[in-house]
């Protein structure tokens, strides 16, 4: 068996950009917040609700550098265990761009389609185990696919960090009622408020910024679509990268609904830390 396996991971780095914030299924009476709220105060009551999210269900489309147009949609369960499922499409990268990842039981799968079948006696699933593996460089080296376990509700917290956050006026999203409100912030703006979040936060958010300071992101330019319940119905993220534009909106569709992830059969799957043991053997 082929050990030098090429992964469509152009589609995953979808998964890197797993930008967004608190999903919100919006009141259907119109009603969009408290109308006194200042910009700056809806937007932090936002960010506090991401606290109470344990599901998530969204959709994702934009544009990433270097891989051009891509499209996803996932559901990740962020407590009591982690777990999520996503497939995705890079659109510039031709009909083989499309992949599915899975995160269950501390192990991620990667499918990678008939290519991968093709070198893998068969199999299509690559599997990851993360507890074994430690996520260390063999899960880097998979760029944007390593990043699946992060938080999409992270990122919607830094438009709290903007200095200039303004009301855009009243969108519907999604069939849900909203109030659109946008503001830049600097990475390194974000990075001196680290010191004020307690720890699993900062740990959350110092992944994040990690990534952008990767991409050579150094500004971003943030739209949060706001319901009537004070949580975010929509979320957008732009900025210019060292290899291109980044813009992604991720649309919510459900919260703290029930999440089941299962992996992949055993006769469709090949380990990869098997894998590494036939090449270091051979």
């Amino acid at each position: 068996m082929k050990t030098s396996v090429r992964v469509p991971v152009g589609a995953a780095l979808a998964a890197l950009l797993l930008a967004g914030g608190a999903v919100g299924c919006g009141k259907e009476d119109g009603t969009t917040g408290s109308p006194d709220m200042t910009p700056a105060a809806a937007v932090a009551k936002a960010a506090k609700n991401t606290e109470e999210i344990n599901s998530l269900h969204y959709r994702m489309k934009g544009k990433a550098p270097e891989e051009g147009r891509v499209e996803a949609e996932a559901e990740m369960q962020l407590k009591p265990t982690l777990a999520m499922s996503m497939k995705m499409t890079a659109l510039d990268q031709g009909a083989d761009a499309t992949t599915e990842i899975r995160l269950v039981d501390k192990a991620m799968y990667i499918d990678g389609g008939p290519e991968a079948a093709k070198e893998m006696d068969g199999k299509s699933w690559m599997k990851f185990d993360l507890s074994a593996m430690g996520a260390g460089d063999e899960l880097n080296q998979l760029g944007g696919a390593s990043q699946a376990d992060k938080n999409p509700a992270t990122e919607s917290t830094f438009l709290t960090g903007a200095k200039d956050v303004e009301k855009v006026g009243t969108e519907t999203v999604d069939g849900v009622e909203t109030t659109h409100y946008k503001g830049t912030v600097t990475v390194a703006d974000l990075e001196k408020t680290l010191g004020d979040e307690d720890k699993a936060t900062r740990d959350k958010r110092q992944k994040s910024l990690e990534q952008y300071e990767k991409m050579g992101l150094d500004k971003l330019t943030m739209d949060l679509w706001i319901d009537g319940d004070d949580q975010t119905k929509q979320f957008r993220m732009r900025g210019d990268a060292d290899k291109g534009p980044m813009d992604m909106t991720i649309t919510f569709l459900g919260f703290n609904e029930p999440v089941k992830v299962t992996a992949p059969p055993a006769g469709e799957t090949v380990d990869l830390a098997d894998m590494m043991k036939e090449a270091q053997q051979g």
